[in-house]
């Protein structure tokens, strides 16, 4: 790995800018930039971390990285022992924005808001410290305060939160004990559990073409589910009856049947 010249420690995490294919974020103790696609990596910050400690890793390490898609160069990092960070000038000077939240913990998630320039989300987990309480943070000023938005949420470390691709309103929340959603930027929750068992929730992803989220657990499988209805929630939820569009649905004579007994049925979509 051309980052090894760099120093062999470890590194936890990797991110593609969404301003430039060209540039890499590689999260080490130190936060690495690569302009060429990973052939080559520079040193954008200080130590990011608490430094040493004990354990399989003996460095902290920074365990989120997120650039904000509304300015290149303002950056979020969150570390494994938990700090969290943010630079407005691409590297040049950073600020310890870990303030009055939980110390010590696992930064689990750190994302920048793609509605609100000043908006970032903060996902802590203390597992590894036997600590199970639920622990999801928002800021509207850049991380200079936090508000807590666990509200209803089921004590239960936390891996990743989402915001919805459409909705501003909607957040997607994965702990350990399965996943919550939110309508209403994490006032209160909602189990989000038909055909989802209480799994451990570590990855969400959203498909924005076909409005599905897929929800990556930890080792029971991956799953899929059309959001379509719910990102028009806001808009349903202030009417008596409100009539959600559905697929085109196409008829023919022939469905269900078949040339023989042996046969498939005919079922065309």
């Amino acid at each position: 790995s051309p980052s090894r010249g760099l120093g062999d420690v470890y590194k936890r995490q990797i991110l593609l800018s969404s301003h430039n294919q060209d540039i890499l974020y590689m999260g080490a103790n130190k936060l690495l930039r690569s302009m060429d696609q990973g052939a080559t990596f520079e040193v954008i910050s200080t130590d990011l971390t608490t430094g040493g400690k004990k354990g399989n890793v003996p460095y902290g390490t920074l365990a989120s990285i997120s650039e904000s898609p509304f300015q290149f160069g303002l950056l979020y990092t969150g570390s494994d022992d938990g700090l969290i960070h943010v630079t407005k000038d691409g590297g040049n000077s950073w600020e310890n924005i870990t303030g009055n939240l939980p110390k010590n913990l696992w930064v689990s998630r750190i994302v920048a808001s793609k509605f609100k320039k000043e908006r970032v989300y903060a996902t802590l987990n203390g597992y590894r410290s036997d600590d199970f309480n639920s622990y999801v943070y928002m800021s509207d000023n850049f991380g200079q305060t936090w508000k807590s938005i666990r509200s209803n949420i089921p004590a239960s470390a936390v891996n990743v939160i989402k915001e919805d691709s459409e909705n501003e309103h909607i957040l997607y929340v994965g702990t350990d004990n399965g996943l919550y959603v939110s309508f209403n930027n994490g006032n209160s929750w909602n189990a989000f559990s038909n055909g989802l068992p209480n799994v451990a929730v570590h990855d969400l992803v959203i498909q924005e073409r076909e409005k599905d989220l897929v929800v990556g657990t930890h080792g029971r499988s991956i799953y899929k589910t059309n959001i379509a209805q719910l990102q028009d929630f806001d808009l349903a939820s202030k009417k008596q009856v409100h009539l959600f569009n559905i697929k085109s649905i196409r008829s023919s004579s022939r469905w269900g049947s078949s040339w023989s007994q042996w046969s498939e049925p005919n079922t065309p979509t």
